[in-house]
């Protein structure tokens, strides 16, 4: 009996042991298998942000859209390449004159307002496009009309733009005030502000248009054509000369002095108020004293701006176009400011009184 329970003893110990070193063998592998399905799915989640990645980024080069030679074609942004289509003045070779002051412009003139007397000029002469220099004559022909400026004007599909296809944050649909429209156009270059303005006036477009047209000879702009309001069109163009006549003009206004010196506007669209800005900075520049201005650009113009500014003592009326940059027109006006502020401003010509260079009217883009 003592053998048989030995034996016994002897077996179930070792059974045991058996058990204890399967049981060891299975429980590394046991272990592994949920970690090593954690680090599977957490590889496949790594992989599957990647793919979005890649997706999203690719997704955006594709969005990347190439004309060269009327064929478009799908480039990264690093590869893409725009042309950079030439302005009228660019294409007359206006950017060959030189002048003192470096100018970026390729024609300037600057004036004493009191006096007339002519302190630079530069191309002065030149027809050239005008881009939203064309509004100064939107607000001076809305003012001499004396429209109840609180009367409400809806944009419409009409006052879209189709010319440039460029943007507006004013929707078809939203109801403003004549005067809102009128401090849109004038201080933050609103188009569809400016093309409602045109588009309610008493007969229509084709007689603001032409009211334009005829304040512009009265003036003695005697190179100048508009076609619509806004400036987006290339066919409307003008001269430094032209347009020194119609800031002089439009300064005699006081509200277009004012609206278009304002530095921000706020309007009221439904639910929501939109904030507009100056698209020109020295307007908040402490340094200038600006009394009236207006910029503009569309390819065809370059970078325009026209200023009735006080500098040194002196009323002075500022007419920079064709200009390389958004900025450089700025630049010029800076330089202008220091150099009366330095020497008194003694006259500078560049291409000669007489100097003209009609550029044809063109309506390709």
């Amino acid at each position: 009996m003592s053998l048989f329970r030995t034996f016994g003893l002897h077996r179930l110990l070792q059974a045991f042991v058996v058990f204890l070193c399967l049981f060891a063998l299975a429980w590394p592998q046991a272990d592994a298998a949920p970690r090593k399905k954690k680090v599977v799915a957490e590889k496949r989640q790594a992989d599957s942000k990647d793919d979005r990645k890649t997706a999203a980024s690719s997704s955006k080069r594709r969005a990347v859209k190439v004309s060269v030679q009327g064929r478009t074609r799908i480039e990264t942004p690093r590869a893409a390449i725009i042309p950079v289509r030439p302005s009228f003045g660019q294409l007359a070779g206006l950017h060959t004159a030189e002048d003192p002051l470096d100018l970026k412009s390729s024609v300037a003139l600057v004036i004493d307002q009191d006096t007339d007397e002519v302190l630079l000029r530069k191309n002065e002469n030149a027809v050239l496009p005008i881009a939203s220099l064309t509004k100064l004559m939107t607000g001076v022909i809305v003012n001499e009309a004396q429209l109840p400026m609180d009367e409400m004007l809806t944009i419409t599909q009409d006052d879209v733009d189709t010319e440039k296809w460029s943007r507006s944050r004013l929707v078809v649909g939203t109801s403003l005030s004549r005067g809102e429209l009128l401090h849109l156009a004038l201080m933050s270059s609103e188009n569809r502000a400016a093309h409602a303005l045109g588009r309610t006036f008493p007969g229509g477009m084709a007689t603001f248009v032409s009211r334009m047209n005829a304040k512009a000879q009265a003036l003695g702009m005697k190179g100048t054509r508009y076609v619509e309001p806004t400036g987006l069109s290339p066919n409307n163009q003008s001269s430094a000369h032209d347009l020194a006549l119609l800031v002089g003009a439009a300064y005699r206004d006081p509200v277009i002095r004012d609206l278009s010196t304002s530095p921000a506007y706020a309007v009221d669209v439904g639910h929501r108020t939109l904030q507009f800005n100056t698209t020109n900075r020295l307007v908040k520049n402490p340094d200038w004293d600006i009394g009236l201005q207006k910029t503009g650009y569309i390819s065809e113009a370059g970078q325009c701006l026209v200023m009735q500014a006080s500098i040194a003592g002196r009323k002075l009326i500022m007419v920079f176009l064709d200009s390389a940059g958004k900025l450089s027109r700025l630049g010029d006006a800076e330089r202008v400011r220091k150099w009366v502020e330095a020497t008194g401003s003694s006259a500078i010509t560049v291409g000669g009184r007489g100097a003209a260079a009609l550029v044809p009217v063109s309506t390709t883009h």
